[in-house]
């Protein structure tokens, strides 16, 4: 990560008019080619300013016709042109990227990078980053219908638009060098930030050129390079940011010192839904360093001068909870209407042949229930949000994967108009989805109203635990229907849960069908003639329920595959060969499956107690295999190798497609093993790392990625590796075992089988 993030990370973040007009460029001066929209202006001091956007649709949505070209501001005020990003060169020959995308360990900071600098033909160390302020309209990932990090878009995102503004700033920075040279562009070539004209043995650096690069006009449909003739793209990079997260110096939400700050605790109700009754402050505030006690309608904060005195003063609290109708919330009542709610008829994902008439000709008859349960995020860095408050302003200063969520939850707070709310937005130290979410924001600045200083508010491990937002508890009953041979003739699949598209994106919940809740279990790679898979939503009692690293994919998958597996022990046929037999109109699955089973040395022996299981799975734009190898000894599961094939297109930094896929994988081994929210009374039963375990060093396996060779666009990666790895291990604790878990967390399943 370069210095010039570090900075922006501590600097104060432009509002959004102030962002909108930061370079002194008319949004009536974007000009247009092809679906990508670009800026051509000077920057501030002299220099190139090339901006790039995505259209948020490709349809007028009042007309239907096609929007690409067209008035910027109309397109804007008609939502349906959304810039996400810009490149600014100066006369100084600096690069920068304004990125649009959060730092979470996913490894973006260098792989967009690249995507600009491959194309510019710069190294990549003359790229420096900049932190996008929120703004919807110039940086909307038009994947996700928002500015928002998540869902494993980044790349799929950034893949062409980042490229073609490298290669269109290249092509003008090239003509620029021929005009003042007079010669024919086509003799000049660009080479480590400099225009060559080898025959005349004359050379110009970017910067020297940026200014008169500025003034020409656009070149549309400018040819991206060849990725035969790729210098960095599809090469192993040391990640940019990596440096400052070794010495420290690398900023996050939980870094942030400002003068006069002071610090919060929380004590949230325990109860979900509960509200404040009472509190005795009396001890507390004899306590020295804790300065003043802050009531809200669910919550009491403490605020001391140091952490340790807000702590110590929430443990000396005396409370009393209104804990009304959640009290009565417990895990029977929950997996109850769940099994009720699996009764009802849903809203159709996917109808095709004659599922009826495919039951009541299959030979044999299948059935099973799946059961997953609430999980919390369990971010490495604890929630925190710092703000300071103020009549005409309000900052806040945290790692957000939604800032423009952040300034709407502000706003709704404070009522201050959104061009008052500054938020400076850092890396992040685990996202997985819990920092798509506002809560800790509106609490904060709630608490920031009330304190006259910057204040730091940060939730404990076991309020971060308790007071999370969860991956639903899903209830799946399947069904199918198998001919003399053991293929499936009939498949039926009904998934009741909460829908979290409802709350965090209503528009996308049309007639009852939660599109996220269905993913994989709708789109199998699978030859199956006759599927019905339908959806019933089932609320879990004020529950909160959120995105969880891949929800539908890691939830559908780990259904899927099991019951696959299921159905060749039924056929009595190898689970890799069976598996085959279904994927003839799907090659980049059967690729992956093959190339995993072939590096696991699928169907060699193993000694008594230890299995092999495998998963297949397509999501995200990519295409995985997963084999797992486990040892199981009176209850107790090691798992001993993971082989893990990905397909996911063109590769741009292989390091971290590795690095994501075992991440993915040891989080979802955590997952599958040990992790459960479990609910009694209307209190979480967990609240810290005793309780709620994670999978430690010493238990982590060896874990093989083999990247298969792709010429398709990109697919994501961040959430894959999870989402397909808890089928691929409880099959392989089948082999090991005979016993068929169709519920986790998989350590309670065998110990009380």
């Amino acid at each position: 990560m370069s210095r010039g993030l570090l900075d922006a990370q501590n600097g104060a973040r432009p509002s959004n008019a102030q962002a909108n007009n930061a370079h002194g460029i008319s949004r009536r001066g974007f000009l247009k080619f092809g679906v990508t929209v670009v800026t051509v202006g000077s920057a501030a001091g002299g220099g190139l300013l090339l901006g790039f956007s995505l259209p948020a649709s490709s349809q007028d949505q009042k007309t239907g016709k096609s929007v690409i070209g067209g008035d910027a501001d109309e397109a804007q005020q008609s939502g349906v042109f959304a810039p996400n990003a810009f490149i600014q060169i100066d006369t100084a020959g600096k690069v920068t990227l304004v990125m649009p995308k959060v730092e979470m360990g996913q490894g973006v900071y260098t792989s967009i990078p690249m995507l600009i600098a491959e194309e510019l033909e710069v190294p990549l160390d003359a790229v420096t980053l900049d932190h996008a302020p929120p703004n919807e309209k110039l940086f909307m990932d038009p994947l996700l219908g928002g500015q928002l990090t998540g869902g494993s878009t980044s790349i799929r995102f950034a893949w062409e638009p980042m490229r073609r503004a490298g290669a269109t700033a290249r092509v003008m920075l090239v003509n620029a060098a021929a005009q003042q040279w007079q010669v024919d562009p086509a003799t000049c070539h660009a080479q480590a930030g400099q225009v060559i004209h080898a025959a005349s043995n004359r050379s110009a650096s970017y910067g020297q050129l940026a200014q008169a690069a500025s003034a020409l006009p656009v070149p549309q449909n400018v040819p991206l390079k060849d990725p035969k003739d790729f210098k960095l793209i599809g090469t192993p990079v040391k990640r940019l940011d990596s440096p400052e997260k070794v010495d420290g110096t690398a900023l996050f939400g939980l870094d942030v010192r400002l003068p006069g700050m002071v610090y919060a605790a929380i004590a949230n109700c325990p109860v979900f839904g509960g509200t404040l009754a009472s509190v005795d402050d009396t001890h507390a505030k004899t306590i020295p360093g804790v300065r003043e006690i802050i009531k809200l309608d669910n919550a009491v904060a403490v605020i001391g001068d140091h952490t340790w005195a807000a702590k110590r003063g929430v443990q000396a609290l005396d409370i009393k909870w209104n804990e009304g109708a959640g009290a009565q919330v417990s895990m029977k009542t929950i997996v109850g209407d769940l099994a009720a709610a699996s009764q009802r008829n849903g809203a159709v994902a996917r109808k095709e042949g004659d599922v009826g008439r495919a039951f009541s000709d299959a030979k044999t008859r299948v059935d099973a229930v799946y059961q997953q349960p609430f999980l919390a995020h369990a971010t490495m860095e604890p929630i925190n949000c710092t703000v300071h408050v103020r009549a005409d302003a309000c900052e806040i200063w945290l790692g957000s994967q939604v800032p423009t969520r952040v300034v709407d939850a502000a706003v709704a707070v404070t009522g201050l108009p959104a061009d008052k709310i500054i938020v400076h937005n850092h890396l992040i130290g685990g996202g997985f989805g819990r920092r798509l979410e506002t809560d800790m924001v509106r609490q904060a600045v709630k608490v920031g109203k009330q304190v006259s200083s910057p204040v730091k508010v940060l939730w404990t491990r076991e309020e971060d635990i308790q007071h999370d937002m969860y991956r639903p508890y899903y209830y799946d009953t399947i069904s199918a229907g198998l001919d003399a041979n053991g293929k499936p003739l009939a498949w039926q699949h009904r998934i009741a849960g909460s829908s979290i598209m409802a709350r965090f994106a209503p528009p996308a919940f049309k007639n009852g069908l939660d599109p996220d809740a269905v993913e994989v279990a709708a789109d199998l790679p699978y030859d199956l003639p006759n599927q019905l898979v339908d959806y019933v939503r089932e609320e879990p009692h004020a529950v909160p329920t959120a995105f969880w690293r891949g929800v539908g994919p890691t939830r559908g998958t780990f259904v899927v595959e099991s019951f696959i597996d299921e159905l060749a022990a039924h056929a009595k046929i190898d689970p890799v060969q069976y598996r085959r037999s279904l994927l003839g109109k799907s090659p980049r699955a059967l690729n992956v499956l093959n190339t995993a089973a072939q590096a696991a040395n699928w169907g060699s022996a193993l000694p008594q107690g230890q299995g092999r299981g495998v998963s297949v799975m397509h999501a995200f734009g990519s295409f995985f295999s997963i084999v797992v190898d486990v040892a199981v000894d009176q209850g107790e599961v090691a798992v001993e190798r993971i082989t893990c094939a990905v397909d996911c297109g063109m590769v741009v930094n292989p390091n971290t497609i590795e690095a994501q896929v075992q991440g993915g994988i040891i989080f979802g081994i955590t997952a599958a093993l040990y992790s459960e929210i479990t609910i009694k009374d209307g209190r979480v039963e967990q609240n810290n790392f005793t309780d709620y375990r994670m999978l430690r060093i010493n238990e982590t396996p060896p874990i093989e990625v083999h990247i298969v060779k792709s010429g398709e666009a990109p697919g994501g990666i961040g959430e894959p590796g999870t989402a397909a790895l808890a089928p691929a291990l409880t099959n392989a604790i089948y082999a090991a075992t005979g016993k068929r878990l169709r519920q986790l967390p998989v350590g309670r399943q065998l110990h009380s089988a």
